[in-house]
């Protein structure tokens, strides 16, 4: 345990010593990785889907604000879907537009969750973010989480009916439009999925807030248990098509991820845990204070002394 906690203080003075240089780095890659799995979900406008204009948007959002990416990545949607169907990229910039107002309305500080969500999605581990918003935020990061579900789901529908949606180019506008509303709006795997989601995330913060001992790890543990029944059961009453088999799994790796969280932004020693009891004027107060655990490793000093003998005068 002494070692990882020195590698997790060596990380941290790491981290602080090039943080110049690592954000521009991370958000880099994030960009990439998000472009690239767009490009290959969707991958309708060819002249987007190109590893150069990639890397040259990613290079881009290196040097902006987090939120920029969200916009690139939201950019790249859209083109693919007018590519694809004008109807597609119609609902979609409306949908993006309610989405855009509800997150900057709620929750605008939850920039990663609705960049990191949808990928998460496409890694088939989606279950780890609202374990880890639960521990890291607050209860209204549901609404980012809630975003994130639904920008991945829009995607999802529109690749999985690509042929049909084709194929009704000959209809009447109105037509198209209703077909891609109504296979979004009866999406009842996507209804469950975002009340699971929630409903673990508020469960997690409630049990990481009490004062008990361990109170992140049984919050994890509970939200693992609590996402895992709600995904079954709303799948046995609305007839999804989640897998349960993957259900299971990813909230395994979930749990293991949540944990990983847990160690790098909350580590206490509850073996030196005090119970402080003191009062004043108007009230009695009872503190219960848990140390953190922090190791710093031991500087050496070496100081050689170097000795000259003197001649003796003969």
């Amino acid at each position: 345990m002494t070692q990882l906690l020195l590698a997790k203080e060596g990380l941290k003075n790491f981290i602080g010593k090039y943080e110049v240089y690592l954000k521009p780095l991370g958000k880099f890659l994030l960009a990439l990785a998000a472009l690239v799995m767009i490009n290959r979900s969707t991958g309708y406008m060819t002249k987007i889907d190109s590893f150069s204009v990639v890397m040259v948007v990613a290079l881009m959002c290196s040097f902006m604000p987090v939120n920029f990416i969200i916009v690139c990545a939201g950019l790249f949607i859209l083109l693919h879907f007018y590519a694809l169907s004008l109807e597609c990229a119609l609902i979609a910039v409306i949908l993006f537009l309610l989405l855009a107002l509800l997150y900057f309305r709620f929750a605008p500080k939850d920039t990663l969750v609705v960049l990191l969500l949808p990928m998460f999605f496409f890694l088939k581990i989606p279950y780890v973010i609202p374990i880890c918003m639960g521990l890291l935020a607050t209860p209204a990061s549901v609404v980012s989480v809630a975003c994130g579900v639904i920008v991945y789901y829009v995607i999802h529908y529109v690749t999985q009916n690509a042929q049909a949606l084709m194929a009704l180019k000959t209809e009447e506008l109105s037509t198209r439009f209703r077909y891609v509303v109504d296979g979004l709006l009866n999406n009842k795997t996507m209804i469950v999925v975002i009340a699971a989601f929630a409903f673990t995330l508020i469960v997690v913060y409630l049990m990481r807030r009490m004062a008990i001992d361990h109170s992140w790890t049984i919050a994890i543990i509970a939200g693992v248990m609590v996402q895992m029944l709600a995904l079954l059961l709303g799948n046995l009453v609305m007839d999804t098509d989640i897998g349960i088999v993957g259900i299971i799994f990813g909230n395994i790796i979930a749990a293991g991820i949540a944990k990983i969280v847990e160690f790098l932004t909350f580590h206490l020693d509850y073996s030196r845990t005090e119970n402080v009891q003191f009062e004043d004027d108007d009230y009695y107060y009872y503190v219960k204070a848990v140390p953190k655990i922090n190791v710093s490793k031991t500087s050496r000093t070496v100081k050689r002394i170097n000795t000259q003998k003197k001649k003796r005068k003969a």
